[in-house]
């Protein structure tokens, strides 16, 4: 709540791609045939797969956080499925496609750009968007109700997470560094290595004066301000025409949700709260028997409040439909959320 006891403006953000359009398919092959690199983990098919997971994380915003003004869906070129399903219903004015160069304004020369980084760094950028903001990824959705104060108190945001010594304070990360540098595989191995979110969490805790230790946060819906983020980039403008330059994930790249977090840290306007957690999944790599082990915990946790079920395109048939299934029991399926008033549900809420 604000000074006044009003609930203030609140709208969310979701990046989202659609890997296997043609459109995507042939911007990606180009950019990746002129530059060389088609070695590199970013560049991953995984990453750009979709399997309708937006479907449930939308579903779950518009059940579970009814007080969001609007949901943003960046891409592209694309348009999710969902936008036709939800014409004519409450939700239509409620969710809006924002394409990439409505925010790439002056850096339209790094377009397209297959980043989530740069995509994420210029996010704040979206016509319209309220000062307070939630970003997630479209493989994230909310499993249960949750309030503003979970994500926004006393004029700053919600951090969940824990402190970590900077790299070059720990001893096994220095060992790593060294051995690297004398040993060619290891080197070239790291090179085409998935750039690392630790590494980009440090790199950003930097950016804010953090030099000693960084504040790592897990996989989870990030509070962020927009005012806080404009007036760093307007201050540094090289940051920002450095980070959305990269038109790959690299190591080179700051986290944007991370600096967002480190600059609310500094100015005293960040509450570290770790109630809410989010139950993490990669069904590829699990058995049956141990994801429905996973899944049977967080229903009986009432701290889980989020789920992330990354690479669904890797995992088999009766994995998918074990992961769709339990997201139909704790969300509902899309089509009837989509189709409901959505009045608003307390945290006790049973599903549709």
């Amino acid at each position: 709540m604000d000074d006044a006891g009003a609930v203030p403006e609140v709208d969310a953000v979701i990046t989202w791609v659609n890997g296997a359009d043609p459109l995507h398919r042939r911007k990606l092959q180009a950019f990746l045939h002129e530059t060389g690199s088609g070695n590199m983990a970013a560049a991953d098919p995984t990453r750009f797969s979709d399997c309708g997971e937006i479907d449930y994380c939308v579903a779950s915003l518009l059940r579970f956080a009814p007080w969001l003004r609007t949901i943003f869906i960046v891409s592209d070129e694309q348009t999710p499925a969902l936008i036709k399903r939800l014409r004519g219903t409450p939700y239509e004015p409620r969710v809006r496609v924002v394409d990439h160069r409505e925010i790439f304004f002056g850096f339209e020369q790094f377009l397209p750009t297959f980043s989530n980084r740069a995509i994420e760094c210029v996010m704040w950028r979206i016509p319209g968007l309220a000062d307070r903001f939630l970003y997630l990824n479209d493989d994230f959705q909310l499993i249960q109700p949750v309030a503003v104060e979970d994500f926004f108190r006393n004029d700053g945001i919600v951090l969940r997470g824990a402190w970590r010594a900077a790299s070059d304070r720990r001893w096994g990360q220095r060992l790593k560094s060294a051995v690297a540098r004398w040993v060619p595989s290891i080197a070239a191995a790291a090179a085409t290595a998935r750039p690392g979110n630790h590494i980009a969490q440090e790199l950003s805790a930097r950016m804010a004066g953090f030099s000693d230790q960084y504040f790592q946060v897990p996989h989870l819906p990030h509070p962020m301000r927009r005012s806080m983020l404009a007036r760093y980039f307007a201050d540094h403008p090289e940051q920002l025409a450095n980070n959305v330059r990269h038109r790959l994930r690299s190591t080179e790249q700051f986290l944007t949700t991370s600096l967002a977090s480190h600059l609310e840290l500094a100015a005293g306007s960040a509450t570290i709260d770790n109630r809410l957690r989010t139950l993490r999944l990669k069904p590829s790599s699990h058995s049956l028997s141990t994801l429905r082990r996973e899944l049977g915990a967080a229903d009986a946790d009432a701290n889980v409040a989020f789920a992330c079920v990354q690479s669904v395109d890797q995992a088999d048939e009766p994995t998918q439909r074990l992961i769709f299934d339990w997201l139909d029991r704790r969300i509902g399926k899309p089509m009837q959320v989509f189709s409901s008033c959505g009045s608003g549900f307390s945290r006790d809420a049973p599903p549709l």
